[in-house]
Order: C-alpha cells, then structure tokens, then sequence
C-alpha cells in the first residue's frame, strides 16, 4: 500500500537553516501533486515483491521516472516498513568537488508533495568533519538526491522521517572508508541508508562504446560483473572493477561507501535489472539501472562512534584471540570450512565482542608469512580475528597458502586497529605508534604502527615504501596524496 507524505511541519534547528526546493519537477518528474502521486503509485504498487522487516541499505536508479522510476519502484518496495531517518547519498553530476562530500545545513527539502525535515543533528555531526562540507548550492538542478525524494515519501507511513541528504564529489578509496565510518557513527535500527546510482552509461552521448555487438546482452554481462563485487561486499573490489572496466557508473563512490559502511553478515540482493535501451528499444545510448536490497542489521547506538578509545585489552583477553586464531587455522585446514568460537570450543569474551577492524600477521621462523586484515570495523573484533585468520593462511596473493605441516612453525600476532582519521602533514606521524594509509587518486597503501621499527625506517623511508607498495612512484607522497593514522594494539605468541 502507498501511504502519501504531505508534511506540513519544518524540523529547522532556526532561522538560519534555509529551506531547499527540488528544481527538476516539471521536468524528470511531474511537477502537480495528483500527476506525481499516480506516478508514484504506478511505480510503487505494481512492483510486486515480497516485503522485508530487514533492509538497512538500497542501491536505488536516478533517472526519470518514466525510465528509472519502476526499478526504483521494486527496491524501495522491498523495504517493509517505516524508518526514523533515511541517508540518500548520490554523486555530484555538476558541482565539482574532489574528495569531499557535501551536506546542505538546512531545514527541510521541498517537494511537490511537501517538506521534507532534514535531520539538523546528523547534520551538525558531519559538519564537524573537515570531510564534510556545507554547499547548498550543490544540489540545486542535481538528480541523484532529489529524485529519490518523492518516492522515499510515497512510499514511507504519515508521520514521516529525517532526511540527511549527501552529495559525494569523486573520492579515493581512503575517502570513501574515512566517510564509511563517520557515517557508520550515524545509523541506528531505524535507519536507511540509500547509495543513488545510475550503471553503464552506453553510447556515443556518454563517450563509452566498448562493444558494438550484441550490446543488451554485454551491458547486462559488464554491470553484473559490478554487482558480483556488490555481492560480495567488496568496497574495495568495486571501486577496481569499475576504474578497469571503465564501466560509467556514476555513483560509484555513494556505493562503495555504503558497501564499506555495512557489516559483512549482511546481504546483497539484486530487486530489479533494467535498462533506458529496453525502455525504449533503441541500445544507440543506453543507461542501466540496478536495484540493489541489503539485509542485515545497524548498530543500536546512534551518534556513538562503536570504536573510539577502546580500553586496553586484558592479557586474558589477548591470550583467547591469539588462541582463537590458532585454532581457526588448524580447523580451516582440517575441514576447509570457518569456524564459529563454539566449533573451536571457545566462549568469546565480552572485550572480542566490541565492533573493531584486526588485522593477523604469521610469520614462519621470524620471516612474514602472511599478513590480511581489516582497516574499518565492520564486525566484532573476535569475527575480524577469525575471518583474517583464514585470510593470512590461505588468501595473502603474496604467498602460498599455509599446509597443515607448517602450523607448529607459524607464529600468529594481532594487530587491533583505531578507527583511521585524517592527518594534513607527514610531520603529525608518529613513527612506531601510528599506522599509516596512504592515498592518491585510485591507489592506496597501508602499514601497521610496528613495520617502520622493524625495517628500521625514518618517515620519509617510510612514506616511499608506502607509494612503492602501492605501484606509485617513490616519491608521489610528496604531492596530492592524502594520508590517514590510526593505532594499534599490538600481541603475539612467543
């Protein structure tokens, strides 16, 4: 059923919070409520899909809706029930803004069917963040946003929810995970969060003709292989697909961040598959719009970073993860199968069970035999010990996977990370304490705090690793790079 949204009530924190209007009715969209509406409920009501009480996340199209609008129609259909604030992210298409993301402090959003109240105290939240910046101007004549807006009131109860409205200028991996993880700060159950995204813009009007035959069926080929990544919940590997396909997704960014934002228990499901070349049975230039559900669950505590200045881990503590890690080794090896704590005979302590990104490191007689973790805290801490255990043993590309023979030569160290944060000079790193990742452009590089004691490097040896890590040149730190810190606490066997 489509519930109709007509507030009439502004959620500004003052009069110093201006209200937006949408720019693009009368044109992407109908610009009389009843025309609206009928849309909409042609979109929403003839989606025919089987309802659900767990999505926490939407990859949603942006085109007009007689193009975009039933695809979109069929996601937000899948999403049962009503939500307290919804996150819509989208790209810049027009104002330019490189490794930023924009939020307007305002009071409400206009549409045709009414205002919208924006979330004031999210808002102020990002806005303390230097990643974040107030441009209202930005989303003035930009679809990504605004044409989500309509639908998301069709389709919510009267009552209505917060809008926090995002507009994502292009950004770095290190961007994308930074903006990841403010914002998992700012989710709770009551949460949607919905990454704007148009697929594979096809044809000469879009500069991209990688194919001229049989083009329905290898557009569908190239944007499924993007949707294997977004299965597979692989930020990182998105990112990659689309830079080495070439693939014009748009959002690309607003869905590499919510796929960094999600746990990784949680689930991708595709809703719905179409394109404008099948709307209109001409393929000369087409645009490919995916519907994309997560499943899962958000954190309980809103506004609370889930990792901040985490209490020193006890030696107990230390003893059970190292202990943990070993035997997720051996029973991987044996079995070929995760293990969960109780098939290992083990009851997780309640400081593993705090969200925190870990990474493990083997080594085999002193020399690094492998070495895999997580940077941002999408699970629990005892899970990211589990899951990079198997990782370091068997999936570093680095080395061989680790045989049952080798295991009484491994010896297993865990490193249990900070959430990273942004630093403006090389000179704020403190060597043998912090971390460092480093960023420029599509490349990206990572050490843990205890790498340049043990190679015996200074910063600026230091810094060149990183870029050579990264397949960049020795010194390209010195110029357009962005560079993140975090700590560690760091415990191994003997």
């Amino acid at each position: 059923m489509v519930i109709w949204l007509i507030s009439t009530v502004s959620m500004a924190a003052g009069p110093s919070r201006p209200d937006l209007r949408c720019s693009l009715a009368g044109t992407w969209y109908p610009a009389d409520p009843n025309a609206l509406k009928a849309q909409l409920r042609r979109c929403l009501e003839g989606a025919s899909v089987q309802a659900r009480q767990d999505v926490i996340g939407l990859i949603l199209p942006h085109a007009g809706y007689a193009y975009s609008g039933p695809s979109a129609g069929k996601g937000l259909s899948l999403a049962g029930r009503s939500y307290k604030r919804i996150i819509v992210i989208g790209p810049s298409h027009r104002f330019p803004a490189d490794e930023v993301l924009m939020v307007p402090r305002a009071g409400s959003f206009h549409t045709p069917l009414g205002p919208i109240p924006l979330d004031g105290q999210v808002v102020d939240r990002l806005l303390k963040e230097t990643l974040f910046k107030d441009v209202p101007d930005a989303f003035n004549g930009e679809n990504s946003v605004e044409i989500q807006l309509p639908l998301l009131q069709g389709h919510q109860a009267a009552g209505g929810f917060k809008l926090v409205p995002i507009l994502a200028g292009r950004c770095s991996l290190g961007t994308i995970q930074r903006a990841a993880a403010v914002l998992r700060t700012c989710v709770d159950p009551n949460t949607l969060v919905v990454a704007s995204s148009d697929f594979t813009h096809y044809g000469p009007s879009y500069g991209y003709v990688p194919f001229t035959d049989n083009v329905p069926q290898r557009l569908r080929d190239l944007d499924m292989g993007a949707f294997r990544c977004i299965e597979a919940m692989d930020a990182k590997g998105f990112v990659d697909y689309q830079r080495e396909t070439g693939a014009t997704i748009c959002g690309y960014v607003p869905v590499a961040i919510l796929l960094s934002m999600v746990d990784r228990s949680a689930k991708a499901r595709l809703v719905d598959y179409t394109t404008s070349g099948q709307v209109t049975s001409d393929y000369t230039n087409s645009v490919s719009y995916l519907s994309v559900a997560f499943t899962g669950t958000w954190s309980a505590r809103p506004g609370v970073p889930e990792v901040a200045a985490q209490a020193t881990l006890s030696a107990a503590d230390r003893k059970q993860l190292l202990a943990l890690a070993r035997k997720t080794i051996v029973y991987f090896l044996q079995h070929d199968k995760v293990p969960l704590p109780s098939d290992l005979g083990i009851q997780v302590r309640d400081a593993a069970k705090v969200r925190r990104a870990a990474f493990v490191t083997l080594k085999k007689r002193g020399e690094l035999r492998g070495c895999i973790g997580d940077v941002l805290p999408r699970q629990a801490l005892f899970q990211s010990v589990i899951e990079n255990a198997v990782n370091a043993a068997v999936r570093d590309p680095r080395f061989p996977p680790v045989v049952p023979s080798e295991c009484n030569e491994l010896t297993i160290e865990i490193s249990a990370l900070t959430v990273p944060r942004p630093v403006a000079s090389p000179d704020e790193i403190r060597l043998g304490t912090d971390g460092i990742i480093l960023t420029k452009g599509p490349r990206s590089a990572l050490f843990l705090p205890q790498v340049a004691p043990e190679q015996g490097w200074n910063l600026q040896q230091t810094l060149e690793h990183l870029c050579l890590k990264a397949g960049m040149p020795r010194n390209a730190w010195r110029e357009g790079a962005s560079l993140q810190v975090f700590q560690a606490e760091v415990f191994g066997e003997p």
